[in-house]
């Protein structure tokens, strides 16, 4: 007998119908079921000294909500988990008892060797296409923060957090910090 080779794509409902796993995190990418492992120790250390500086900041200004993984993005049909997201008071409508329903304003994603390819190129063209105002792209190997700022025809990189640029500024939160 001839086998048949297609290609199932998951839906939304097969995603949330996974299993609750301590161990696997799943994201839902045009269909396909991708498996996320578990963030190394740097990567949570960068994710939590971020996620305090800005949630100060957040609280303190009455801005909105500041979330950190895992919790669910759905876009279109698309199911990510960022790594640190922000919405704004004004849309706070996006956000539901189970996931984010919606663009956040803004998006953080720190990488690790498996997902680095992903969070720059296709993560990046998927935030675009549902209206991420803003993607921060965290490379704690070069030590860089990339800020992504959406514009008419894309994200345009305004200056990022580096070695020699020791503060960044977020036209989202209307912040600027100083040496993360």
């Amino acid at each position: 007998m001839e086998s048949v080779n297609t290609k199932i794509k998951f839906t939304y409902k097969d995603y949330k119908s996974l299993p609750e796993s301590e161990t696997n995190r799943y994201e839902l990418m045009e269909g396909e079921l991708i498996t996320v492992p578990s963030p190394n120790f740097k990567h949570q250390s960068i994710s939590g000294n971020l996620e305090f500086i800005l949630r100060e900041f957040i609280q303190k200004k009455n801005l909105g909500t500041i979330i950190y993984a895992p919790l669910d993005v759905h876009l279109g049909d698309n199911v990510i988990q960022p790594d640190i997201l922000f919405v704004s008071r004004e849309r706070s409508y996006v956000i539901t008892e189970e996931e984010v329903r919606g663009a956040p304003d803004l998006v953080i994603e720190i990488l690790s060797p498996a997902t680095a390819q992903r969070d720059r190129t296709y993560k990046r063209t998927l935030y675009a296409q549902y209206g991420v105002q803003e993607y921060w792209i965290v490379d704690p190997e070069e030590k860089i923060i990339e800020v992504l700022t959406l514009k008419e025809k894309g994200y345009k990189i305004t200056p990022s957090l580096s070695r020699n640029n020791r503060h960044i500024s977020s036209p989202a939160l209307l912040i600027t910090i100083l040496s993360l």
